[in-house]
């Protein structure tokens, strides 16, 4: 998993690429970390669009981020998933618990 940050005025923007499993779950957390603490930041976007594979653990960690961004005042938006991880997605009922683009 290779994960860049960039930020663009009120949103951040966490471009993901590669597997997103269990084994990202270090370089997830220390990606998000710094911006949930980020004066300004109120949105983190996560853009999907390089992401070849997701399971269950990340499906975790994107609620985990969701619980701990409400903390702190900011959304979190899930931003290009292709066809398979929308059905991943759409099964798992996130359609209710973020804003999908």
């Amino acid at each position: 998993m290779n994960i860049n940050v960039s930020t663009s005025g009120p949103v951040a923007t966490m471009h993901m690429t590669g597997r997103f499993d269990f084994n990202a779950h270090r370089a997830f957390k220390e990606a998000y970390d710094p911006l949930l603490q980020q004066k300004g930041v109120s949105s983190i976007d996560i853009n999907l669009s390089g992401v070849e594979y997701m399971d269950s653990s990340a499906l975790g960690m994107l609620l985990l981020l969701r619980e701990r961004s409400e903390t702190e005042g900011k959304a979190v938006v899930l931003v290009r998933p292709n066809n398979t991880l929308m059905q991943i997605l759409d099964i798992a009922n996130f359609k209710k618990l973020f804003t999908i683009r």
